[in-house]
């Protein structure tokens, strides 16, 4: 097995998927060439569940956002980015079917990513945190279940906290854990609690290998709510999730946003049930993790171009200043760091 980090640099380890990582490792990529990207891979909705479904493969899309976010190539990124408007190929992004094609042809989504990663000229390393072809299964308190992410991402749990497992059981792809015991720093990045956050928290021996990890822990915490699933969650109610959802205790460090967004913003995104995340400084004050706020968000708006519907529009305006939010990172790090005497 090959080391996924150079031991001599910062080693920045990213778990999540989607949006939320693509995000950090964007900006993060400019401190250290020393990051690995673990990716959740419960996605079954749009092009990647089409593949799934038609092909058996294992989910490319996350992986294919994280691998963009690190390339080097701009051109290759915008290649790998790309989506066909029509025909039989509709709704694909060309990155989902590469890899896709890679996996069908060396039998190894793993070696597939490997591959992809050369071609792209990533800077850092990109690992599926399994290599089970899983589903995200939810349980309620009756016991009934609703399988797949993309049936589970828009339920209503009504106040609940439901019981969330993989099927079949997954196997920790050994790749993530080696990075997650290397690492200086890891990064729990925002993004959908349980659509993107909590296939990869769950997966069996990761949230073990976290606690028993030196790095500095720390997760930067959503800057919306979701409705019917977060709805009225503090940063406190998110911290909870994450490691009730990892099995205990793990994190050192928060960052959390202190910034209201518009008054403009906030009301389109009230009309899809979305409201800013709230924090109460005195809860985190006795809290066993060190909590920082600061302003996070993007000083510019961004237009998501690729749909005509205005709340699907709406829904990419608050966002994470990458820039901002990475320097938060190193800072917070560098600030532990001399508070223990490292």
């Amino acid at each position: 097995m090959k080391d996924p980090f150079e031991p001599t640099k910062l080693k920045i380890a990213i778990i999540g998927g989607g949006t939320g990582s693509f995000t950090l490792l964007s900006a993060l990529k400019n401190h250290t060439s020393q990051i690995a990207a673990l990716v959740n891979m419960a996605d079954d909705g749009g092009s990647t569940g089409m593949l799934r479904d038609e092909l058996g493969v294992l989910p490319p899309g996350d992986v294919r956002q994280c691998l963009v976010a690190l390339s080097n190539s701009p051109k290759v990124r915008d290649l790998f980015n790309y989506r066909f408007e029509e025909g039989s190929l509709k709704g694909h992004a060309f990155g989902n079917l590469f890899l896709t094609a890679l996996e069908k042809m060396t039998g190894d989504f793993a070696a597939g990513v490997e591959l992809a990663s050369e071609v792209l000229g990533v800077k850092g390393t990109v690992e599926p945190i399994t290599l089970t072809n899983v589903t995200l299964v939810m349980t309620n308190d009756e016991g009934s279940q609703v399988r797949g992410e993309a049936a589970i991402t828009d339920l209503d749990f009504d106040g609940k906290k439901p019981d969330f497992h993989l099927d079949p059981v997954a196997a920790p792809n050994p790749q993530a854990l080696r990075a997650i015991e290397m690492a200086d720093i890891i990064v729990i990045a925002p993004g959908n609690l349980y659509g993107s956050l909590a296939p990869a928290l769950i997966v069996p021996g990761i949230g073990d290998a976290l606690r028993a990890s030196n790095a500095t822990k720390m997760y930067i915490c959503n800057l919306v709510t979701k409705p019917g699933q977060t709805d009225g969650y503090e940063v406190t109610d998110f911290v909870d999730e994450i490691e009730r959802l990892a099995g205990g205790a793990f994190l050192d460090a928060v960052l959390y946003n202190t910034e209201k967004p518009s008054d403009e913003l906030l009301e389109k995104y009230a009309k899809a049930g979305e409201k800013s995340v709230g924090y109460d400084q005195e809860k985190m004050q006795g809290a066993p993790y060190v909590a920082v706020g600061t302003n996070l968000l993007a000083g510019s708006v961004w237009q998501n171009t690729s749909s005509s519907d205005p709340i699907a529009n709406s829904r990419t305006l608050i966002r994470h200043d990458s820039a901002v939010a990475a320097n938060a990172i190193i800072e917070l790090y560098e600030h532990i760091r001399s508070q223990s005497g490292q």
